[in-house]
């Protein structure tokens, strides 16, 4: 059994910054990649950003990967109402008999105006 565990969601006024974490435990011989994706309140959930090593800006948001630790970081800046949501991490997991898709439980992040 994997799991993906969340930390750094919050309340934020528009234009500040958050920065989430997802680590990974559990039993499994490697990650492929990791993401973040994120719903807010009445939308589908879409992608933000995946990444397999290092880190990639996307615009106001930089995701970073720890390989040692197992662990992915979004970082958001300059924050917009816009970018409410409940942002989920995910990870393509590998054991010794197939490749499991993970989700982590969600994290809120609320900008206000």
């Amino acid at each position: 059994q994997v799991q993906l565990v969340e930390s750094g969601g919050g309340l934020v006024q528009a234009g500040g910054s958050l920065r989430l974490s997802c680590a990974a435990s559990g039993r499994f011989l490697k990650i492929n990649n990791m993401g973040w994706y994120r719903q807010a309140p009445g939308k589908q959930r879409e992608l933000v950003a995946r990444i397999v090593s290092g880190s990639s800006v996307k615009g106001r948001f930089t995701i970073s990967r720890d390989n040692a630790k197992n662990t992915v970081y979004l970082q958001m800046n300059s924050l917009k109402p816009e970018d409410t949501a409940v942002y989920y991490c995910n990870a393509l997991v590998v054991t010794t008999t197939q490749v499991y898709d993970y989700w982590g439980q969600g994290t809120q992040v609320t900008v206000s105006s």
